[in-house]
């Protein structure tokens, strides 16, 4: 951690958000090549120079922004997977597609950032992040699907790496509908109310018990 960043830590809680909220916004809206560190920081009413002075660069911004909303999203999805240890994979893939569903909901601008990441080249080290991104997922899925076949709650002979690519893809994409309209593809997911969205959760988890379920 670089001096900058380490002053930056050091601010009151309030002040660092104010920051990281303004940054949200402006790559949410206008992804990173035209985002504007003046824009930021008139929004926030202070020298853009104090932006440069914590970060070095907007690329150095974008840098803490992003490991910051990884972190974000790590701790829920991990304390969903220590909380239904005891539970099937199936229930276990319920409650962490309701944690991504509800992350969502409530870090919308971070949400943005990723799609805008996912499907535009305009951000600085993008395959490094999205890699990053879709290993943590693997990461995150292998040892739950591990647990599943030793408790013979899977079909047998099913390959395990295929089926964490199965349920990643399908987990990612069932996300991905509820803020992009072109790809809900008619399931009605997007902007779908919190009652709806746990139906349609339900309904995704039925699919997968019965493809891969014993």
């Amino acid at each position: 951690m670089n001096q900058g960043v380490e002053t930056f830590e050091r601010l009151r809680d309030e002040k660092k958000q104010r920051v990281l909220d303004a940054a949200a916004s402006e790559f949410a809206e206008h992804g990173f090549h035209r985002a504007s560190v003046n824009r930021m920081a008139a929004g926030l009413s202070i020298a853009k120079g104090s932006i440069f002075k914590y970060f070095g660069t907007k690329e150095g911004l974008f840098e803490y922004l992003f490991r910051h909303s990884v972190g974000l999203f790590k701790g829920p999805l991990r304390q969903a997977a220590q909380s239904s240890a005891n539970q099937d994979l199936f229930e276990r893939l319920r409650l962490s597609l309701a944690t991504g569903a509800r992350f969502i909901e409530e870090h919308p601008l971070i949400y943005r950032i990723y799609l805008k990441m996912l499907f535009q080249e305009d951000f600085p080290r993008r395959e490094t992040h999205l890699s990053e991104i879709r290993l943590y997922s693997a990461k995150y899925l292998r040892p739950l699907v591990d647990q599943a076949r030793a408790r013979g709650e899977l079909r047998p002979g099913l390959d395990p790496a295929m089926i964490v690519f199965f349920l990643d893809a399908v987990m990612d994409r069932f996300l991905q509908a509820l803020s992009v309209p072109f790809m809900d593809a008619g399931a009605g997911l997007f902007r779908a109310d919190r009652a709806e969205v746990a139906k349609k959760i339900g309904q995704c988890v039925d699919f997968l018990r019965q493809g891969l379920g014993r």
